[in-house]
């Protein structure tokens, strides 16, 4: 065959392939057997194989699993992956539906999509051609994982029309699969997975494509994420867009004029849940106006136009074999329940949370005892009550002891609080729990140090506080159990990338009490330097927008302590960043801004910023922005498709901004 004849041929067993594959996988209807698609998929391969210069990167043979990859590279979300609000019972339903018709008025239409239980993705397409995909991650920052997503056989590598856009969507394993892959797995003797959303996430995260494309993953797609330009009005139309070019759609959503009808949809989906080939969790309601969305607008983690309704918890009894205690980063004592494997929830269940010591007592629960236990989605399974009458009097009351199980320090009661709590700074356990805290993902973020690994170092005597996390050698890391030189490398490398981070993340890792990851950006934020921090009075502290006396007091504490100040100049003559680097604050006192000190609030569908681009910027030069018109209000801001709350400012005769006077003071 001649470059001519092969180059013909790859392009009509592209076509074909694509075809069938979309018939298959997609619209679940195939018009061939496997045979002749396998047939087809090798002679391409041979095609390819002869003519390497004709394997492009939209060629049905890139599903069957790239190279191996040593690390995810990091991406960063252009818009951020937020999660959903919960409702867990019709009362938060309704609730949820006047919060809207408040904002956008009575004229108002729902779509309710099934809620996949799996791992969240992002697509990008330039041009048509699917070019990155990445997971969630922390909603702003994933893992790049396009090799493992191009063996996702529901995934289209090339639209129908040249689209430029990102699209999200979740990525599952279906029941059969899971069944399938968790019998390899016992054939094998390897640990089977507890459920699918699980092995799902598991393998999508492999660093070998091959694997992936082994376990028959498939994917829903929900949404575009940044529909500027398409002309679309609706979510439902987005929705559609996404079917006629290729993707799979979830076939159950329906769209509804009222939240009744959006409950009675519910209720009757409740029988019908067992019986789908993939699991769910629950039912996405989303507004699908996407003016309305724009003028309802984010909470600081979720849209205001959209909400989860979470199933009700499922409920199984089991035997309570014993309680083990833990000691967390702050020294509180949790007791924890041993239980006998059950299934609940689409999980095997062998723990589950038993509070503290005042809550076991209320329940009478004794180690033997036949308890029923609840879980419902991500939440940790809880004991919710015990089977009395199935006592046989061979069951043993449990006693909190009087000292720590880890430093066996004597425990203590703070007045006013119902937990025990273990005070010796140098307790093994809670340097332990604060060192995973340190490096885990809202924090420092260091790939490669998982809570096995931060043990393995505390116990060998190579870590006591966290800056000796930035001591740690080579030869040291290669002593450990399961560490290559690889695996040493690429988690040397992590190590000395965190020393970057911006102060905020460096503030939530230390774990200082009541301050979490959203108050220690706010410090950061209005500090911009360590040194700034340390010097601060409790007066100083509690002056700042959200930062309360409880937390001032504990801010202060924490960074009197001449244990904290030692561990700060180690961290930062070992290098690590001190300093915030995010956008600056000006202080209304010390800003010309326009915006300094001015209440404002963003309506209707803003071009040329995004909304979250828009509210950071305004508060950077010192403005504040809300969600609701008052008379408050110092000025809204109008883009496209504005209602209600530019018709509130109107007549309350509130200074009215387009967009691009907005973006004009702001370049100002």
């Amino acid at each position: 065959m001649d470059k001519q004849s092969a180059t013909k041929r790859a392009e009509e067993l592209h076509a074909l392939l694509n075809t069938y594959n979309y018939e298959y996988h997609v619209l679940d209807k195939p018009s061939v057997p496997d045979t002749e698609y396998d047939r087809l998929m090798q002679e391409l391969i041979l095609v390819e194989t002869n003519f390497p210069e004709l394997k492009t990167a939209d060629s049905p043979t890139q599903r069957v699993g790239g190279v191996i990859l040593d690390a995810f590279n990091k991406v960063v979300h252009k818009t951020p992956m937020l999660s959903l609000g919960n409702a867990f019972n019709e009362q938060d339903l309704r609730d949820f539906d006047r919060r809207v018709i408040q904002a956008v008025g009575e004229d108002v239409q729902y779509v309710v999509e099934l809620k996949i239980d799996g791992l969240a993705v992002s697509l990008r397409y330039e041009n048509g051609l699917f070019v990155q995909g990445a997971t969630r991650g922390d909603g702003t920052t994933g893992e790049d994982i396009t090799e493992n997503l191009k063996t996702v056989r529901s995934i289209p590598l090339r639209l129908k029309n040249e689209l430029s856009f990102e699209v999200r969507g979740e990525v599952f394993m279906p029941k059969k699969s899971f069944e399938k892959l968790n019998e390899q797995r016992e054939k094998l003797e390897e640990e089977p997975f507890a459920n699918p959303r699980n092995a799902a996430a598991g393998s999508i995260r492999q660093l070998d494509p091959k694997i992936a494309a082994k376990r028959n993953l498939d994917i829903f797609v929900y949404s575009i994420a940044d529909l500027g330009g398409t002309g679309i009005e609706r979510h439902s139309e987005a929705l559609d867009l996404l079917e006629k070019e290729g993707f799979k759609t979830n076939p159950e959503r329906r769209k509804f004029a009222s939240i009744e009808e959006v409950i009675s949809f519910i209720e009757g989906f409740l029988e019908k849940r067992s019986k789908l080939s993939y699991d769910i969790d629950g039912i996405v309601i989303k507004v699908d106006s996407l003016a309305q969305q724009d003028e309802l607008g984010f909470t600081a983690k979720s849209p205001r136009w959209a909400i989860a309704y979470k199933f009700p918890a499922e409920e199984v009894t089991t035997k309570l074999l014993n309680i083990e205690l833990s000691v967390g980063r702050t020294g509180v004592i949790t007791p924890t329940a041993i239980l006998e494997p059950v299934r609940v929830a689409g999980t095997t269940v062998q723990r589950a949370s038993l509070h503290n010591e005042d809550l076991i007592k209320e329940k009478d629960i004794k180690i033997g005892d036949t308890v029923v236990v609840k879980k419902a989605g991500d939440i940790i399974p809880e004991v919710v009550n015990v089977l009395v009458e199935q006592r046989t009097g061979e069951e043993e009351a449990f006693t909190m002891p009087t000292h720590c199980p880890a430093c066996e320090s004597e425990l203590v009661r703070i007045e006013g609080e119902v937990a025990l709590r273990c005070i010796n700074p140098q307790c093994p356990a809670q340097i332990t729990e604060g060192l995973i805290h340190f490096v885990s993902r809202n924090a420092m973020n260091i790939d490669g140090l998982g809570e096995r690994v931060v043990i393995q170092l505390f116990q060998e005597g190579l870590i006591k506080d966290v800056a000796d996390l930035y001591r740690l050698t080579k030869d040291q890391l290669m002593q450990l159990e399961r560490m290559g030189e690889k695996s040493t490398d690429n988690l040397l490398k992590a190590i000395e990338q965190s020393k970057d981070n911006s102060l905020e993340r460096m503030l939530f890792g230390l774990g200082i009490r009541h301050v979490g990851a959203k108050a220690a950006k706010t410090l950061a934020q209005n500090f911009e330097t360590i040194e700034k921090l340390q010097q601060a009075s409790v007066e100083e502290l509690i002056a700042i927008n959200e930062i309360g006396d409880k937390m001032a007091d504990s801010v202060h504490t924490y960074f009197a302590n001449p244990d904290v100040q030692e561990l700060i100049s180690e961290l930062q003559s070992l290098g690590v960043n001190t300093n915030y680097k995010g956008p600056k604050l000006v202080k209304v006192e010390d800003s010309d801004s326009y915006f300094a000190g001015k209440t404002v609030v963003l309506t209707g569908k803003l071009e040329q910023l995004s909304r979250n681009e828009a509210k950071e910027r305004i508060e950077a030069f010192g403005g504040k922005v809300t969600g609701s018109v008052s008379k408050s209000t110092d000025l809204v801001v109008a883009g496209e498709a504005a209602g209600s709350k530019l018709k509130k400012a109107e007549e309350l005769n509130i200074e009215v901004w387009d967009e691009s006077k907005l973006v004009e003071e702001l370049n100002r």
